[in-house]
């Protein structure tokens, strides 16, 4: 098993690297990050002066989770399947498919090489961070139920991405497509705003999208808005989601090697 995961290590590894070259780049988003959490606080400060928050979710926890989810965006923004796109418009996707290797997960290593980059800039990005604003820390259980949803929303983002993506072996051009999704992903996730703002039936459905399992579930576990009771159905909703995409993941990507073999001849 080690021998065959072995490529796709050094490819995790190349791509870290690859990262790690652009330093003025990296120490620009470590700067852009610590300047977005000092306008969350302030913003949501000035919104709960005038009483336009749920009054279930008190400040400090409004300020963490914020804070969090900006952390969170540097990893779940990186987008590895990206390269499909770019492979199909330049035509190499013919030749990369002849390869001995599986390339959805040639996809997973180099995105996660660079997701692996960007975890390490959390460290000093929570560091400054923290002179600007208060981060509650949960318990230990807590942290730990965090981190397996985390996980689980870090693969139903890579397999939306992915199935995104893989449009590209039928219109060539994902853009718009990419555009509509993230613009809903962003505002139906939880990432800008909380789906405790969402009212009534309409919370309800939202709350009950895929995209909610990408940062609502593990931002709720953080801030304790979830009991821990509630914890393993939550994850257990996450795991249906990731489910579902990685098997739809599975059958649009057959289908695109199915076109080019076609195309190709």
């Amino acid at each position: 098993m080690t021998g065959v995961l072995a490529p796709y290590v050094a490819f995790a590894q190349k791509a870290f690297a690859r990262e790690a070259t652009y330093r003025v780049e990296v120490f620009a988003n470590v700067g852009s990050l610590v300047l977005r959490v000092y306008l969350v606080r302030s913003l949501w400060t000035a919104l709960y002066r005038q009483n336009a928050a749920p009054a279930d979710i008190p400040l400090h926890a409004m300020i963490t989770y914020a804070t969090v989810a900006l952390l969170m965006s540097l990893i779940l923004e990186i987008d590895g399947t990206g390269t499909i796109r770019e492979k199909v418009r330049e035509g190499t996707i013919a030749t990369d498919l002849m390869k001995p290797i599986s390339l959805p997960l040639y996809f997973f290593s180099d995105g996660f090489g660079r997701t692996v980059f960007h975890a390490v800039t959390i460290v000093p990005s929570l560091a400054l961070a923290l002179l600007l604003v208060h981060v509650d820390v949960p318990s230990g259980a807590a942290l730990a139920a965090f981190a397996i949803s985390f996980a689980f929303g870090y693969l139903v983002n890579f397999f939306l991405n992915f199935l995104m993506n893989v449009v590209a072996f039928w219109t060539l051009e994902t853009y718009a497509v990419q555009l509509t999704v993230r613009w809903a992903s962003d505002l139906l996730s939880g990432q800008i705003l909380p789906l405790a703002f969402f009212p009534g039936l309409l919370g309800a459905i939202v709350a009950n999208l895929p995209f909610a399992a990408i940062y609502s579930t593990p931002l709720r576990i953080y801030i304790g808005e979830l009991p821990p009771d509630a914890w393993p159905g939550a994850i257990a909703a996450q795991a249906a989601w990731l489910a579902l995409f990685a098997g739809a993941a599975a059958v649009a990507w057959r289908s695109a090697e199915r076109r080019v073999v076609v195309q190709g001849g």
